[in-house]
């Protein structure tokens, strides 16, 4: 069926009951989880670069570290911050590996492009600190983002994406073409130009990529198309790739399990179940 409202189409939260209630919730969480770790377990206000909302978050596992997990948070690129989701740290926490949550700035104060390689930066400074392997998730606008720094033409370095084994895009925007006949893109202020070039599944993957496109079944169909583009596309041009349609998640639930040591985003995430 063709697309004629572009904006309920990536309205979100006008079709989740109770969804005003879900930013609080995401806050208070957090910050309840923040402070139940102890000041080993968690370094805030991390600098990767000089811009206000240029900080991250590590969150460090008991013992030895396993290697570097990142997550990425969403908000259409226009909301919100890493202090929304530390709890979602904890299953890759409690499993041994070390956590990165970073901030970036928010447009329409950035674009897309700048806030791509804001993430590409703080990855680096965070594999500066971390050693091992690196996995890579992100939700909504940050699964995009994560997406991109597997591409072809990635804004990371060699040496940072020869250690990136997986990447997570959960309920990811891989095709933003149709953003920009939304309301939205009032904020994104998206070119054609950059619609192009910000759109993970029309740039070939990096060699050896292997991507898990993660959606609730119970999303907006176009989140859910969205997740099986890139696999489709990306299957077709060497990376390994899976697109998993969970249960009757919504847009918000399907990231809750993150917070669970053997659930299977968790294990999807992490990989070494």
């Amino acid at each position: 069926m063709a697309i004629i409202d572009w904006d309920d189409a990536y309205a979100n939260m006008a079709h989740i009951d109770g969804s005003e209630d879900y930013p609080d919730t995401w806050l208070n969480r957090a910050l309840k989880y923040r402070q139940q770790l102890s000041a080993n377990q968690i370094q805030e206000d991390i600098h990767y670069g000089p811009a206000p909302r240029e900080i991250m978050d590590l969150i460090l596992p008991d013992e030895s570290t396993k290697g570097l997990a990142v997550f990425v948070h969403g908000g259409y690129w226009m909301r919100m911050d890493k202090s929304y989701w530390t709890d979602l740290a904890e299953g890759a926490r409690a499993r041994g590996w070390a956590v990165c949550l970073p901030s970036y700035t928010l447009t329409p104060e950035a674009s897309i492009p700048h806030i791509t390689r804001q993430v590409a930066k703080a990855i680096t400074n965070a594999a500066s600190r971390i050693e091992g392997p690196i996995r890579l998730a992100g939700h909504s606008a940050g699964g995009h983002l994560v997406s991109r720094m597997v591409c072809s033409d990635s804004p990371l370095d060699s040496a940072v994406t020869n250690r990136i084994e997986h990447t997570l895009s959960i309920s990811g925007l891989h095709d933003l073409r149709p953003l920009m006949m939304t309301k939205m893109n009032e904020t994104l202020q998206l070119s054609e130009t950059e619609a192009h070039t910000e759109s993970a599944a029309l740039i070939r993957p990096a060699s050896s990529t292997a991507l898990t496109a993660w959606v609730g079944g119970g999303e907006r169909p176009e989140f859910i198309r969205q997740s099986k583009l890139i696999a489709m596309m990306w299957s077709g041009l060497g990376a390994t790739t899976e697109c998993v349609v969970d249960g009757h998640h919504n847009h918000f639930t399907v990231i809750e399990d993150l917070t669970l040591v053997d659930s299977p985003i968790t294990n999807a995430f992490i990989g070494d179940r």
